[in-house]
């Protein structure tokens, strides 16, 4: 299983910032020393033209430039500086590289991406490009190229937070589909319409998530029963869980894992190559942070490594 990484690219944030930073690093460290089956490989950068799939010229030349306005740089959350625009560009770089090992060999990850809440003409929430979407619709292009069929795409978005900004750039794209399973009060004030979305309250424990889980995949499931996906986004956030400072919900570390295995699973059953993002994770206790994502992989590797069934294409036509 190949995961591919961008953490070599550390801001130089404030003292007292709540982006957690380290735990990108700390994460590919324990998958060296504790998932020897996962081969790690350095993000490449994303081109500005992989870029310009989803996101405006201006928007693109402002961020590799450092000419971002300050009221852009709030929204995001994080100061402009030379190792932002490097770590976007790479961050971006990961997911394409993991869509593509998806296609090739059934799975592929990123230890970091899932910026869904980045649109067209700006960023937001921590989030720069929208690595998702370039992503997705960079694999269109090449798969349209090399087999002359569309291939059909799921975003499977289970960060806290709604995803936003996917389902923005692709609301009147019937090729993908987004799922967004999320906090009803949390981050982004305004929600937009994705496909498929599933509003959770605070405090909402594994029995009530995983319940809703299952019928948010059946529906997606059904709304694919003419032409299953070929590929499928998973944003596997841990800020789900109970000890993340901005989740709000109240998932136990066994609920996360299984909500994992459960995708996964859906996923493996029906021959759906998958790439795997991190997404979101803001745990009062940065190394249960890092425990959380390193089971996501553990879990989805272990998935990967059983499968006796070459990935279809189900979703191509």
């Amino acid at each position: 299983m190949l995961a591919y990484h961008s953490d070599l690219f550390e801001l130089p944030l404030p003292p007292g910032h709540p982006f957690p930073m380290a735990k990108y690093r700390l994460l590919r460290e324990r998958v060296a020393a504790e998932l020897p089956g996962v081969r790690l490989q350095p993000a490449p950068a994303a081109s500005v033209g992989e870029l310009a799939l989803a996101h405006t010229p201006d928007y693109i030349e402002q961020v590799v430039a450092g000419t971002l306005p300050a009221a852009r740089q709030r929204e995001i959350g994080l100061p402009w500086s030379p190792q932002l625009a490097e770590r976007a560009l790479r961050s971006v770089g990961a997911t394409i590289a993991a869509a593509r090992a998806a296609l090739a060999e059934g799975l592929g990850a990123s230890l970091a991406g899932g910026t869904h809440h980045a649109r067209a003409d700006r960023g937001a929430g921590y989030c720069v490009f929208n690595d998702v979407a370039v992503a997705a619709r960079l694999m269109q292009a090449e798969w349209g190229r090399s087999q002359r069929r569309t291939l059909r795409v799921a975003v499977i978005d289970l960060d806290v937070h709604q995803g936003d900004g996917t389902a923005a750039l692709f609301r009147d794209d019937p090729s993908v589909c987004t799922l967004s399973l999320h906090g009803r009060h949390n981050y982004p004030a305004r929600k937009e319409s994705s496909d498929l979305d599933v509003a959770l309250p605070d405090g909402c424990d594994d029995d009530e998530y995983l319940a809703a889980l299952d019928a948010a995949l059946a529906a997606l499931w059904r709304w694919h029963e003419a032409a299953p996906p070929g590929l499928v986004f998973y944003l596997a956030g841990a800020d789900v869980h109970a000890g993340d400072r901005l989740g709000r919900l109240a998932l136990s570390a066994a609920g996360v894992a299984e909500r994992d295995r459960r995708v996964l699973a859906a996923c493996a059953e029906r021959g759906v190559a998958l790439a795997l993002t991190m997404a979101g994770g803001y745990g009062r206790d940065i190394d249960q942070t890092v425990a959380l994502h390193l089971r996501t992989l553990a879990l989805a590797w272990v998935g990967w490594r059983s499968r006796v069934a070459p990935v279809t294409t189900a979703g191509a036509r």
